[in-house]
């Protein structure tokens, strides 16, 4: 099979990892119907992300073990049964739902640690971050379609729960799709000697890699980021600007349309020009878009730079992790993995907003989300100065 149509079936399962961002869709239809409190269904959300920290490792070892392709295999079929419980859930029943999110959040993990690995195994190294953006932008479709699906399941078919059958068929397509491409096998480098066994321990020892650790900590400040702007957008419409409530809620919509947006433009781009050397470049635009915040008179400017700001900083993510595999591609499943567990770093954002926003009101705010850009952008000036240096060393 050519290498880009074996990189097909990997996207389709970008489009699975996005059924994540299911929680947010239906909270409120599992809140009404099984009348949970606030805080009883604030667990929710943590029995997707807590695994990210659980067992991303773990699925690192899993994918030395059996390879990355069965590895994203198993991910799928936890999802298909993830998805399946929901139906059996009702008001006396509850527990069902956190079973089933439970489920969710070990597949979408899984995935998230082994699908960009095994895009190693078919995409060059230096067009990783293409690949990766393309894959985003994959995922963004999907969440993007997830408010669409409950809304038609609720209305034409009489019922919004209907969205996880048909989310589990579309799962095992991808499966199916997956187990009769026909991807290399990683591991007969392995067995040839190539490439050692990964363990817990090697995974761990990459943080001894100052370019993966700096990239790795750079996931932490990307998700903290995306995570701030979502938090804080609403809030200094609300604030600042004395936005009515229910508008200021759809403020962070311009967001995740600019990091759509810059998903797809990232793909193209990166395929012609190195994330290297972008890396910078779009960072410090993002610093000028957030900190023109400051300046915005009215709630469009603010908007706008928003949008600006999105569209600079969405494909931080990708570059961090396909920087990182293009520097030690023959550790693809230790950095993966612990990339992916610094994805629930980005979760200490939200209470430093929290008490910023309280300490300083709108601007402390602002200014936390300056302080991820400003790790972000002195790690583009890093990059630039190793792709530099790697480029003299080669010539």
């Amino acid at each position: 099979m050519k290498k880009s149509l074996a990189l097909l079936p990997i996207l389709a399962g970008f489009f699975v990892m996005g059924f994540s961002d299911i929680i947010g869709t239906v909270m409120n239809q599992v809140k009404a119907e099984c009348a949970l409190s606030d805080v009883t269904a604030g667990f929710l959300p943590s029995m997707i992300f807590i695994w990210f920290f659980l067992i991303s490792i773990p699925t690192g070892v899993l994918c030395g073990k059996i390879g990355r392709k069965n590895t994203v295999l198993v991910s799928l079929g936890v999802t298909v049964f993830a998805m399946l419980l929901p139906l059996a859930a009702n008001a006396e029943r509850f527990w069902i739902y956190f079973i089933a999110f439970a489920l969710l959040g070990i597949g979408n993990t899984i995935i998230q640690a082994a699908l960009p690995a095994l895009m190693s195994n078919v995409v060059a190294p230096d067009q990783l971050t293409s690949r990766i953006s393309l894959g985003q932008f994959v995922k963004a479709v999907c969440a993007a379609l997830t408010p669409v699906f409950v809304y038609l399941t609720a209305t034409a078919l009489g019922n919004w729960k209907l969205l996880f059958p048909l989310y589990g068929a579309l799962t095992v397509v991808a499966a199916l799709w997956l187990w009769f491409s026909s991807i290399p096998d990683e591991r007969e480098e392995t067995r040839s000697g190539a490439s050692a066994t990964t363990t817990f321990g090697s995974c761990l020892a990459m943080l001894k890699h100052p370019y993966v650790l700096a990239m790795t900590v750079g996931i932490l400040f990307s998700v903290g980021a995306d995570v701030g702007f979502a938090v804080a957008i609403p809030e200094y419409l609300k604030n600042v600007y004395k936005v009515d409530l229910n508008k200021a809620g759809m403020g962070p919509t311009v967001y995740f349309v600019a990091k759509t947006l810059a998903a797809i433009g990232g793909a193209a781009l990166f395929a012609k020009v190195s994330a290297a050397k972008c890396f910078p470049w779009c960072m410090g635009l993002g610093i000028l878009a957030t900190a023109g915040i400051f300046f915005a008179g009215t709630p469009f400017v603010f908007l706008a730079c928003v949008f600006v700001a999105a569209l600079a900083t969405a494909n931080s993510f990708g570059m961090c992790m396909g920087l990182a595999l293009d520097k030690v591609p023959e550790k693809a499943n230790e950095i993966t993995s612990l990339m992916v567990m610094a994805i629930v770093g980005g979760g200490i954002v939200t209470p430093v907003l929290g008490f910023m926003q309280k300490s300083a009101g709108a601007i402390g705010v602002v200014c936390v989300l300056l302080a991820c850009l400003a790790y972000l952008f002195a790690l583009g000036l890093f990059a630039g100065r190793s792709s530099a240096k790697k480029q003299v060393a080669q010539k």
